[in-house]
């Protein structure tokens, strides 16, 4: 098995645990990240650059979403950050956890991925969301949603969020959307601060092709899992549709009802 090893390493914590990690690691086909191998003094390269069967990422859910957007490779998150909701084990859990990877005693879940083209261009593909929002603090904007060419919104709000399953306990969420079991293939868009108060998200079928106009040409910002960022001047076609691939997670256990609980309900 080629093990590819990512970190944050803006978090000392994430630094750390990365050594472990390595330690617990040695002997096996390893192959680190370009950052992380410089904090280290060994060679790396890109994680784009990398020929793996799974990619350890030390951190937070960021740091799985920035992953996401460069591999297709299997992700194993080990949490060294705040929530780590995407995350499947901790430090604690480090040692049982990796030696469970090496005999292969886990299942790789797959998540739909959220394709997203703002004009001529492609954007990496999004886990979580993509969001549409002013590119000036306290400004509305006017939003046309389209849903396979009908008229599903027509609203006055500062931003939209299209998400993914995943997504739905994420941003989405803080904007009054519901959360959908991952196991639902199922896009949900979310209008952020609608200026009408019956304006309510909407859930529809990732099978869907979903546009998004504005009524009068404005900037805004497109951000793809509050990683990419792609400036608009606000009168390109934005269009989402189901990615070609998916995101890929290995999981020891079918958690995500337990997870929820322990990490977004009961959540100091």
């Amino acid at each position: 098995m080629k093990i590819g090893i990512t970190a944050n390493s803006e978090i000392p914590e994430a630094i750390r645990v990365s050594r472990q990690v390595l330690s617990e690691l040695e002997g096996q086909d390893i192959i680190l990240e370009s950052g992380l191998a410089r904090l280290f003094g060994r060679p790396g390269v890109p994680i784009e650059s990398m020929d793996i069967d799974v990619l350890v990422t030390v951190g937070g859910d960021g740091t799985i979403l920035r992953s996401l957007q460069r591999t297709d490779a299997p992700i194993f998150g080990v949490n060294a950050g705040a929530l780590g909701f995407l995350t499947e084990i901790t430090e604690a859990d480090l040692t049982a956890g990796l030696r469970r990877l090496l005999d292969g005693d886990y299942f790789i879940e797959d998540r739909v991925k959220l394709a997203t083209r703002v004009g001529n261009e492609r954007l990496y593909d999004a886990t979580n969301e993509a969001a549409v929002h002013t590119a000036h603090i306290a400004k509305i904007r006017h939003f046309k949603i389209y849903v396979d060419d009908q008229l599903a919104m027509d609203v006055r709000a500062d931003g939209i969020i299209v998400a993914t399953s995943t997504g739905s306990t994420c941003y989405a969420m803080s904007v009054g959307g519901p959360i959908i079991d991952p196991r639902v293939d199922a896009f949900l868009i979310a209008p952020m601060a609608p200026f009408k108060f019956g304006t309510r998200p909407l859930v529809v079928p990732a099978s869907s092709h979903v546009r998004l106009e504005l009524a009068r040409p404005k900037p805004c910002l497109c951000v793809i899992d509050g990683q990419q960022e792609r400036p608009m001047e606000g009168d390109e076609m934005t269009e989402f549709c189901l990615a070609e691939r998916k995101s890929r997670f290995i999981r020891m256990e079918r958690s995500f009802y337990p997870r929820l609980r322990d990490k977004l309900v009961c959540a100091p």
